[in-house]
């Protein structure tokens, strides 16, 4: 029967894995990560509870992809609280922390990291449903839209504590990873590929969804007298859609590559040298978000603006704006339960708020 280690400190694991990296995490390395760390912290916290804000504030948001949008702005602030617990764990900390308290600061980051990504899914699957039915919004009610919420939370909330609840190398040491040294490398390939393949479901999606509205559109402008704006259309979806898309590339892949590679037990992939600026890396998701998902959005930007500015709502001043919101337009073309096309032909009116939801759900 093999050896349980539960009551080692952290310096057991990392001197038994050869794992330098606590120790590089002295000096100007430690300052420069805690610098750019404490911005993105402080930046997440702010975007992310502005997007929440304004959802609960516009009654225009008060439908089913707005409240998974606000749920991923939850998902993208609960990271923020995990990188700050990281921060004060890390470096020359990691050697004394106890096996219970490393747990807890990567079950955090786990927890955060999987929310936002099956939020992220189940957004595009919403706006797949919604799109591919012909309708701007899709049919789930609040009670459905709770369980999703619920759902994914659960879920991340599970993949967190999966190595806590056993999954683990703290009673077979042979098979620890290297960049997780109380991870079993096991569990490090499966986290990862189901990742990867989440993210390749993702991808999937949106460019069915882009496929299918440019065939709508050209199916359509063949009909009538397109203006510039009209055609013009599908370029816009391209970009907001490849926007999202290879922020996840950059954002996601480079760490979920790493973690699959230790898993696999790469020892001459120097994986020790570039494990931190991944990890930074794949938290900046949580600082893009707020900027893609919301700024493309004119009604969210300008009710952020408002929160921001601290003024009061000026509904004449929305009425004379020549930018005029997507969700007030396209709203009745929801209840009324027209199709999709019916807002592809009034041009870009509701082509960038509502068609694709800002294009990049």
């Amino acid at each position: 029967m093999n050896e349980c280690y539960y009551d080692k400190r952290m310096d057991f694991f990392y001197n038994r894995t050869k794992a330098d990296t606590a120790d590089e995490w002295t000096g100007p390395q430690l300052i420069g990560v805690l610098c750019f760390g404490t911005f993105f912290c402080l930046f997440i916290f702010i975007s992310n509870s502005l997007v929440i804000a304004a959802v609960v504030k516009n009654r225009r948001f008060h439908f089913p992809f707005y409240y998974l949008l606000a749920n991923l702005a939850a998902a993208d602030f609960f990271a923020g609280i995990a990188y700050v617990f990281l921060m004060f764990n890390t470096g020359p900390v990691s050697k004394t922390l106890t096996v219970n308290r490393w747990f807890l600061r990567q079950g955090l980051l786990d927890t955060s990291l999987t929310a936002s990504l099956v939020n992220l899914l189940v957004i595009a699957v919403e706006r797949h449903m919604s799109i591919m039915r012909m309708k701007i919004h899709s049919n789930l009610t609040k009670k459905r839209v709770t369980f999703l919420i619920i759902s994914i939370w659960a879920i991340a909330i599970f993949m967190g504590a999966v190595p806590t609840l056993g999954w683990n190398c703290l009673c077979d040491i042979t098979v620890c990873s290297s960049l997780a040294p109380i991870y079993s490398r096991s569990y490090l390939v499966f986290w990862s590929v189901l990742n990867l393949v989440v993210f390749f479901i993702m991808v999937v999606v949106y460019i069915r969804i882009y496929m299918y509205v440019q065939r709508k559109t050209n199916v359509l402008s063949s009909h009538t007298s397109g203006s510039i704006s009209r055609r013009r259309t599908p370029v816009k979806l391209m970009k907001t859609v490849m926007t999202v898309l290879g922020a996840f590339v950059v954002c996601w892949t480079p760490g979920l590559v790493v973690l699959l590679l230790d898993g696999l037990n790469c020892t001459d992939c120097g994986i020790q040298n570039v494990k931190r600026w991944f990890l930074l890396l794949a938290l900046l998701n949580s600082v893009m978000n707020p900027i893609i998902y919301s700024y493309k959005d004119d009604e969210m930007w300008a009710t952020m603006k408002r929160m921001i500015c601290c003024s009061s709502e000026d509904k004449s001043q929305e009425r004379r704006s020549s930018r005029i919101p997507s969700t007030v337009l396209c709203r009745s073309t929801d209840i009324s339960g027209h199709y999709i096309e019916d807002g592809i032909i009034q041009g870009t009116i509701c082509g960038k708020g509502d068609l694709g939801d800002k294009g990049n759900s």
